[in-house]
């Protein structure tokens, strides 16, 4: 398994969700990356997630998500951002079919899309919008964890979202360099 990094660049993030949008099963693609980036849930419990998961009985955008998490087997509550919220009023309109038990993410066949599926997705809006960096189903999470980060969360909160067993383990996966903890030295200067 290639080491993959977080989308750093709010541009780059951006630019993806636009050309998931306009791309084949634009409203599908769009909503994996928002949720993926504005969640922090793996890809397997993304790919998982059936309508109900998302929407209520009238179709509205859930307030909240709540689900077991396949690798930890933790439950896993947290709320749904405006961004989220709208991706999937939008993803949620443009059904055809709005059976709650069918998967959130599905394939042609049905069923839902593939790890594979999914990585193929991201790798192509990442390449087309510049990204150089390897890309991967992990990118998602580690661009919530990062950006979480960098806009002041604290590290063992995210730690706890991502269920990490240390902080360190939790910098080293987002993607802080010794670099940009360096440069919180460096600029303090009290």
């Amino acid at each position: 398994m290639e080491f993959v990094q977080p989308i750093r660049d709010t541009k780059k993030l951006e630019s993806m969700k636009k050309v998931l949008l306009a791309g084949p099963f634009g409203q599908r693609n769009h909503l994996l990356f928002v949720l993926g980036i504005n969640s922090g849930l793996r890809v397997s419990d993304l790919l998982s997630l059936k309508l109900y998961d998302i929407v209520d009985e009238k179709g509205h955008p859930m307030d909240r998500i709540k689900l077991r998490e396949g690798k930890t087997g933790k439950g896993k509550d947290f709320p749904l951002g405006k961004n989220a919220q709208k991706s999937i009023k939008d993803y949620y309109a443009s059904l055809d079919n709005q059976e709650p038990e069918q998967p959130v993410f599905r394939s042609r066949k049905g069923g839902p899309i593939s790890r594979v599926q999914a990585w193929q997705i991201l790798s192509d809006a990442a390449e087309s919008v510049g990204i150089t960096d390897s890309i991967g189903t992990h990118t998602l999470r580690k661009t919530f964890g990062y950006h979480a980060y960098l806009q002041g969360a604290d590290i063992t909160r995210i730690q706890k979202l991502l269920n990490h067993s240390s902080p360190g383990v939790t910098l080293a996966y987002i993607g802080i360099t010794q670099d940009e903890l360096d440069d919180i030295v460096l600029n303090l200067n009290l």
